[in-house]
């Protein structure tokens, strides 16, 4: 057994990869068995998923996501766990790895993913709300899922945090530009990916452009929520993994308690689209929500793609 930490990661799980890799697992994989359980201690979660695609591998993460830990000193990262990759035929342990990384890389190309399918082809503004850990792997993935990408924006609530996002990116030849206003960069965004741990809606509806792409990330329990009612009911497309738990997710669940969107306008996952069962968004004018709510399948695709890179290393 061998195990990865989050250096090697970075090396062996480039974007342009990673995007292609969990692609061609929704299009010929179909989706693992799954179990999760989710435990929440006031602030403080801790996850245990589960997921199996029988006769080829078992992913098991054990991740904590403590938020106050980048107030800490020295800081330590929010999110921290291990991601185990098991042999779906023997049950043998494969290989460990670091899960603050998995996790990071995962859910960035899942979102890159949703945007290859369901943003509009001239998309060419992303604006990234939230400046954790995951937002300069937001730009990193949607920037490898759409190349033609040429300008973009972050805004959080600190723009001292924002400015050292954009500082990270800068070294690496990608130019941020942070907003002072969120309600005037909405209207800028071709793409929205919001990455927070927002409980009151961030992104306002009405100041949308058509044909904008709203990726919703932040939001993993009941209370937390991203994106007002009139997001909702713009959207002609709703696209999520029901099957990985959306009834853990705000940004679904409240609508649907208020009446505003209903089970059924939850229209397509990635399976659906990246096997052509649905065809996407329907015109330019559109406006489509993605909402990754992750699930354990993504850790198990994205666990195989790193074995396989270890293989050809």
């Amino acid at each position: 057994m061998i195990h990865l930490d989050a250096e090697r990661i970075r090396k062996l799980l480039d974007y342009p990869y990673l995007v292609e890799a969990l692609r061609d697992a929704h299009a010929g994989q179909g989706m693992p068995l799954l179990d999760r359980c989710i435990t929440d201690a006031g602030k403080d979660t801790f996850v245990n998923l589960m997921a199996w695609a029988q006769g080829r591998a078992v992913a098991v993460k054990l991740v904590g996501v403590f938020p106050e830990n980048v107030g800490r000193s020295p800081p330590e990262p929010s999110i921290q766990g291990i991601v185990v990759l098991f042999d779906g035929q023997t049950g043998r342990a494969l290989m460990t790895c670091d899960g603050a990384e998995m996790t990071y890389r995962k859910t960035a190309a899942d979102s890159a993913l949703g945007a290859s399918f369901l943003a509009r082809r001239d998309a060419r503004t992303l604006l990234v709300i939230g400046a954790g850990g995951l937002a300069p792997h937001m730009v990193r993935a949607h920037r490898a899922a759409r190349p033609e990408l040429d300008r973009f924006l972050i805004w959080n609530r600190s723009p001292g945090k924002a400015m050292a996002v954009a500082d990270e990116l800068s070294h690496e030849g990608i130019a941020v530009e942070v907003q002072a206003s969120l309600d005037d960069a909405l209207g800028l965004a071709d793409i929205i990916s919001s990455v927070t741990m927002a409980t009151a809606p961030l992104i306002k509806g009405v100041l949308l452009k058509p044909g904008t792409h709203v990726d919703l990330v932040g939001s993993y329990l009941p209370g937390m929520r991203e994106a007002d009612d009139d997001v909702m009911s713009r959207a002609a497309l709703i696209c999520m993994d029901i099957r990985a738990g959306h009834d853990c997710t705000g940004d679904i669940i409240q609508p649907m308690e208020s009446g505003v969107i209903h089970f059924g306008d939850i229209r397509a996952d990635l399976f659906e689209l990246a096997t052509g069962a649905h065809p996407g968004r329907a015109s330019d004018s559109d406006i489509t929500v993605f909402k990754n709510i992750g699930g354990g399948h993504l850790d198990l695709f994205t666990a195989m793609a790193l074995h396989r890179r270890v293989a050809e290393d």
